[in-house]
């Protein structure tokens, strides 16, 4: 057979003998700069998702008058609207294929921003139009669940623990950068936006807390560019009736629960923490509302809040070989048991009774948030390996939309109980899931390894 039939075509827009198990009809540099253009996509996508939890610790130093419980739901939101977002994306790889998704759904990211940008600037805002421009972001979290299967169609599974554990990590590095970065930008205009005033913190500083929302449009804009002019699309097509079948396997629904654990805690715990370093030790706490410490002696959530996602994010980025070698169910575990462990030992330090506690509970975080990439490494690996390639894709799809849901769970809980409380329901959930990857998939001679 010539080598015109064999190799792949990428003349036109979509991929002609595209086979990723075959040597002869697969393009390794069509794949590898899929993902790597998907993946700078998506992680302004996670910056865009977790935009509100970045800017709502400053909400009320620039002259906003929100409570708690409004802080929390107002974070949370996004969980929600990113969740049901996902439920749609899981079905449009191979209704609109690559090309298309990425393309559009860069640009959506900048409607978003720029509705925060402005907002921000007036705290005259209305509650109900900043929970409006808070469920906008979950475009940022949406879109994952069609990022991820679509990648899956361009690698063979020999490689899908590597490719989905490098884009699935570096999109999820976009909601350690944004609470890294807008917190910096925060500090002074950005150029060519002399025109717009800094509003006052709590001390008179001058804070530009809408740069948080505007300095990412530019490269939402480039991501576009580079979708539209690059990428190719793969001929996998599905209708709706037919991608419905994951569910009929049960499989579908054991990673499902697994998963909750590990990407919607890492999702729920990175969204919320900064609020709840702020209101258990810092400057929402007992302690400062009490004079026994000065404000400057304590904590800041918004300082540290980017450590624990940045850990996990890197983690499940660089795990994805390791998965490829020795198979993702034991990862999967590991993580499991990693994370039981880390929030117990979490949870017994919420209750402080000195501000230096914070430290110790800061540590636990840091490695639950580890375990977590870990985990999720692990899980994103079985699925490939467990199920056929469509229904790898839909299933991907499918259990990253019901863990998206981690932020506004984890917002909600929050809003209903002590934080203590919840964090010792976390640790039971994590128990049971932790023994059903064991039972499943990890132990000797279990019914599904992979």
């Amino acid at each position: 057979m010539s080598e015109s039939h064999t190799q792949p075509s990428s003349r036109s827009r979509t991929l002609q003998n595209w086979n990723p198990e075959n040597p002869e009809t697969w393009d390794s540099k069509i794949a590898w700069r899929t993902l790597w253009i998907s993946t700078f996509s998506l992680t302004i996508g996670f910056c865009v998702w977790y935009l509100v939890s970045a800017v709502a610790p400053k909400l009320n130093e620039v002259g906003f008058d929100l409570s708690t419980g409004q802080l929390y739901w107002l974070v949370a939101i996004p969980g929600l609207s990113g969740g049901l977002l996902r439920l749609i994306y899981m079905f449009l790889p191979p209704l609109v294929g690559t090309r298309l998704l990425v393309g559009v759904t860069s640009l959506l990211f900048i409607v978003p921003m720029i509705g925060w940008f402005q907002a921000i600037q007036n705290p005259q805002t209305p509650y109900w139009w900043l929970m409006v421009l808070a469920a906008m972001t979950g475009i940022g979290g949406g879109c994952f669940s069609g990022y991820m299967p679509s990648t899956g169609y361009f690698f063979p599974k020999r490689l899908a623990g590597t490719a989905l554990g490098l884009q699935a990590g570096l999109g999820n590095f976009g909601v350690s950068l944004i609470q890294f970065l807008g917190p910096w930008v925060m500090g002074f205009g950005l150029l060519g936006m002399g025109m717009f005033a800094p509003q006052k913190g709590a001390d008179g500083t001058p804070l530009h807390v809408y740069n948080a929302a505007i300095v990412l449009v530019p490269w939402a804009i480039l991501a576009s560019i580079l979708a539209f002019a690059v990428l190719k699309n793969v001929p996998v097509k599905a209708n709706f009736r037919q991608q419905i079948d994951i569910f009929g396997n049960k499989n579908t629904w054991i990673l499902t629960l697994i998963y909750i654990m590990t990407f919607g805690a890492f999702a729920g715990f990175a969204a919320q923490l900064a609020l709840i370093i702020n209101n258990t030790f810092g400057k929402d706490s007992v302690f400062a509302t009490s004079g026994e410490y000065a404000l400057s002696e304590l904590p800041l959530g918004a300082s540290f809040a980017f450590l624990a996602p940045l850990i996990g994010s890197l983690v499940r980025a660089l795990w994805g070989p390791l998965c490829d070698k020795y198979g993702g169910a034991l990862w999967t575990f590991v993580g499991g048991v990693g994370m039981t462990l880390s929030c117990a030992v979490a949870a017994f330090f919420l209750n402080p009774t000195s501000p230096s506690q914070f430290w110790y509970f800061l540590a636990a975080m840091l490695v639950l948030f580890f375990f977590t990439g870990i985990g999720n490494a692990g899980t994103f690996k079985q699925m490939p390996m467990i199920l056929p390639p469509r229904q790898a894709g839909g299933v991907i799809g499918w259990t990253a939309a019901i863990a998206s849901f981690g932020p506004f769970v984890v917002g909600v809980a929050l809003t209903m109980t002590s934080v203590q409380s919840f964090f010792i329901g976390a640790t039971i959930y994590f128990v049971i899931c932790t023994v059903l990857a064991w039972i499943f998939y990890a132990r000797p001679n279990a019914p599904f390894p992979g």
